[in-house]
């Protein structure tokens, strides 16, 4: 590693450790510290489902604010994610959020207001209160999946009692732009309707780049009683985009290989063909009531249908450069249709009771879900060889042969039923010690018809299914020295049918397999140094049971991995140092590894893109009433890409800034620059042969106003 990267990282780690010792001096000027409750409250649509302060949970967590998604200038989920200690970014083949959580990757593990949000596309910000990150392994409150941890975007709500109108427009200096509103009308005392929207228009600094997206989200709240609430939504996406997978890698002699050096503008795809559309309907109803002063509980209906293209051409070799030979690349492609439809149910009941001295908070709820799916994919035909993969002279930019999407290789419709119950009690033992104890159970049917097997003739009649039922537990104790500190152990599970999280991969050979499962133990240790200041460490072992990946003997095929194991640590400092300085500070340790494969090809390996350090920092300074400033960087260490280690990618650190200006109570202007120093970087990857480059220094411009 560079000298000056690890100079970086070390003075990354100082002005964390710096941080926290300013704190702490600012602490002990005060006499007494009065905790207001930090609660991931019920009322509000939370990840946790019962109304349980922060310092209370036993597990690790991150909350990202509207405020700080604001002032930082996030414009998708990646951008929130890449300051969440334990977690980084998968490129998703460009059409998709992808994410690896404590070094498990996955593109279905997330929810919304609390319900699942499984289909592959980009989610929007522009209509959140705040993104919930909650990392270990818990099918107790989300079901399958969630092997790393899980992402709830938690949407803006009616507000009764106000009257507002809030706008955002920026422009960056590639050109792409935005605009976004808000609007919220108080109808009456007890009735109000929010409406939330925005456009944009996408562009950066690769070759062939562009895109659209946008999307509107009506909300109306109303009380239909004293002790009822009841709020209905809807919310439209659209997205038009061209699918890009970064470059190549280079070939190293004695490997491993590297991202190709040199070309980060350059578009290893077909600018006309490589395309990704999406249209998502979802509507949502919700009642929310108080029986007692006891016992509450909420009902939640939602229903989406997606409908989701993609289509691309993308490098399948790494390129010999240097090697004396003429540099050539193969191509490959394909094409996929997505088509589904999510009903989804979910009831909830919360009641606080005393036994004798113990107190009791318990959550008991159920959830069914309904999704049908119809999924197909053509390969592309290239017509020089009549062959989906060629191998052409690399040039800049690419001469594409003449193609097509038209050799059908999958057809498929599944259809899951899902149900569960969860019960959860949390017993307040004494002042200084908590309980928490839960099972779940879920009941997971899926039938899938392979309609091309059905009609090739050799005697499977295409029609799989499986039913997995497993209980999944979690425990936890919490001890309290302080009101304001706690420090917890505890131990988690979920699983993941064989038919992966998308369900679409179950035939012969997998319907008949177990669920992969994961196993969590973690300690942790929460601190509010304030009510505004708060400090949170967590040593954690996750365990994973077999999973796929490529056979590094024969990149061609896919083998059966029989474990992995990510042991770390994370910590995370938030909130005012003083009146006038805000900190997000977060560092991760991660050592992941597989611990066995077919052949032991892979034994020993690294698991896939998982750095071993990584270090966020943002500070927001108010200088005056008026003027503040942001900076900070975000630090990520070297990672393979893959599980057989043959491609590396380098470590990065990458410093931002932002000025602001306040032009009146009403009206902000703001200034955000992306990796100020010009860092040639490369910030995720898919697979060994596509792999993003990061932007150039660049800025965007920003007015923000609330009247």
């Amino acid at each position: 590693m560079p000298v000056y990267r690890r100079l970086g990282g070390a003075s990354l780690a100082v002005l964390i450790c710096a941080s926290t010792a300013l704190a702490e001096e600012a602490e002990t000027k005060i006499e007494e510290i009065v905790v207001n409750g930090k609660y991931l409250s019920l009322d509000k649509l939370d990840s946790v489902k019962t109304p349980t302060p922060i310092i209370d949970i036993p597990q690790s967590l991150s909350i990202i604010s509207a405020d700080q998604i604001e002032k930082q200038s996030f414009t998708n989920l990646g951008d929130v994610l890449r300051y969440t200690p334990g977690l980084s970014i998968s490129q998703g083949e460009g059409h998709r959020d992808a994410i690896i959580i404590r070094g498990i990757e996955t593109t279905a593990d997330f929810f919304i207001d609390g319900l699942r949000d499984d289909v592959q596309y980009f989610r929007p910000l522009y209509n959140l209160e705040r993104v919930e990150i909650l990392r270990g392994s818990n099918a107790l409150l989300f079901g399958r999946g969630g092997g790393g941890g899980v992402v709830n975007r938690v949407t803006k709500s009616p507000e009764f009692d106000d009257q507002f109108a809030g706008f955002s427009s920026s422009l960056d200096t590639f050109g792409s732009y935005n605009i976004s509103g808000d609007v919220n009308m108080a109808v009456s005392e007890t009735a109000a309707l929010r409406l939330n929207g925005f456009y944009e228009e996408l562009d950066n600094h690769r070759d062939f780049f562009g895109g659209e997206r946008f999307a509107i989200n009506p909300t109306f709240a109303f009380k239909a009683s004293s002790d009822t609430n009841v709020l209905l939504s809807y919310e439209y996406v659209d997205d038009d985009r061209v699918v890009d997978r970064g470059v190549t890698s280079q070939v190293v002699e004695n490997g491993p290989n590297v991202p190709l050096k040199g070309f980060k503008k350059t578009f290893f795809g077909s600018p006309d063909g490589n395309r990704t559309t999406l249209q998502a309907h979802i509507a949502k109803a919700r009642v929310d009531h108080t029986f007692t002063d006891s016992l509450r509980g909420n009902l939640t209906v939602q229903y989406a249908d997606y409908d989701k293209l993609y289509q691309n051409l993308f490098a399948n070799s790494a390129i010999a450069v240097g090697s004396g030979l003429p540099l050539q690349v193969q191509l490959d492609g394909y094409q996929d249709f997505t088509d589904r439809q999510n009903l989804i149910i979910q009831t909830n009941l919360v009641s606080e009771f005393k036994t004798g001295p113990f107190g009791h908070t318990v959550l008991f709820g159920g959830e069914f879900g309904d999704q049908d799916t119809d999924n197909s994919r053509n390969d592309n035909v290239f017509a020089a060889n009549g062959d989906d993969q060629i191998t052409i002279a690399f040039t800049d930019p690419l001469d594409i042969p003449e193609f097509s999407f038209s050799n059908q290789v999958r057809d498929r419709k599944s259809q899951v039923q899902f149900a569960s119950v969860y019960l959860q009690d949390q017993i307040d033992v004494t002042d200084w010690l908590i309980l928490v104890g839960g099972v779940r159970y879920d009941r997971f049917d899926i039938d899938v018809l392979d309609i091309i097997e059905q009609n090739d003739g050799d005697g499977v009649n295409g029609d799989f299914s499986r039913v997995d039922e497993k209980f999944t537990p979690r425990l936890g104790a919490i001890l309290k020295p302080a009101e304001n500190i706690s420090a917890y152990a505890s131990y988690s599970e979920t699983f993941l049918p064989r038919s992966g999280d998308q369900f679409l991969t179950l035939d012969l050979d997998t319907e008949s397999t177990r669920p992969q499962s994961f196993k969590n133990t973690e300690l942790g240790l929460k601190w509010d140094i304030r009510p505004d200041l708060s400090i949170t460490a967590a040593l954690f072992d996750l365990d994973r049971s077999s999973f796929t990946s490529v056979d590094p003997d024969d990149p061609g095929q896919v083998i059966v991995v029989e474990g992995s194991q990510t042991q770390g640590f994370e910590l995370q400092l938030n909130g005012k140092l003083t009146d006038r300085w805000t900190i997000a500070a977060g560092y991760s340790y991660l050592d992941g590894k597989v611990q066995q494969a077919d052949g032991g090809g892979n034994n020993g390996n690294k698991t896939r893109q998982t750095p071993e350090n990584m270090i966020s920092l943002w500070n927001d300074v108010s200088i005056t009433d008026k003027f503040g400033i942001g900076f900070g960087a975000t630090y990520q260490d070297s990672y393979f890409v893959r599980e057989d280690n043959a491609v590396k990618v380098p470590d990065f650190i990458r410093v931002d800034a932002a000025l602001y200006y306040e032009l009146s109570d009403n009206l902000r202007l703001q200034v955000n620059v992306e990796n100020l120093l010009d860092e040639t970087y490369f910030p995720d990857a898919h697979s060994n042969t596509n792999i993003s480059t990061g932007e150039p220094i660049n800025a965007r411009f920003t007015i923000v106003g609330r009247f």
